[in-house]
């Protein structure tokens, strides 16, 4: 059995091995009580032709250890789409592995595919070891993010 790393397109069958980590990216985000609806919602658009928002697992030895959830939208300063990478998340017990940049490196392939000429993402500031691959893979924007809850 190969213990090879595989970034591939998530599948309806992964449905049981993701919920997993998206229930851990949701919590370490204190986000404890993401409703179902949500996150029935946010699974079926993976596999709606009509939505722009995409998934890819990382799968070793057919369990998966992470996602990343990126979506393509028009900008007011380019032609081209640009490439949103929403949601990365890596199992604890995989993390340092490597996983993290794979999964970037893929959105990276598919934003260049898809005709986007960037790729952004934001996270929490106190989110450092993250931030240490972050500033490895991409340069920092130095915008602040402000938003409104209704």
């Amino acid at each position: 059995m190969s213990s090879e790393l595989s970034i591939r397109p998530v599948v309806p069958a992964d449905f049981a091995e993701w919920l997993p980590l998206w229930a851990g990216y949701n919590r370490f985000y204190g986000r404890e009580a993401l409703p179902e609806e949500i996150t029935r919602s946010t699974w079926s658009r993976f596999f709606d032709p009509q939505e722009p928002v995409h998934a890819v697992v990382a799968e070793r030895n057919r369990r998966l250890f992470g996602l990343a959830h990126y979506l393509f939208h028009r900008s007011t300063i380019l032609i081209e789409p640009t490439c949103y990478l929403q949601d990365l998340f890596t199992a604890e017990q995989a993390r340092g592995q490597g996983i993290g940049r794979a999964l970037i490196a893929s959105v990276y392939q598919q934003a260049k595919l898809g005709g986007a000429t960037r790729v952004y993402w934001q996270t929490h500031e106190s989110n450092l070891t993250a931030m240490k691959l972050y500033d490895k893979v991409a340069e920092r924007s130095g915008f602040v993010v402000y938003r409104k809850q209704f």
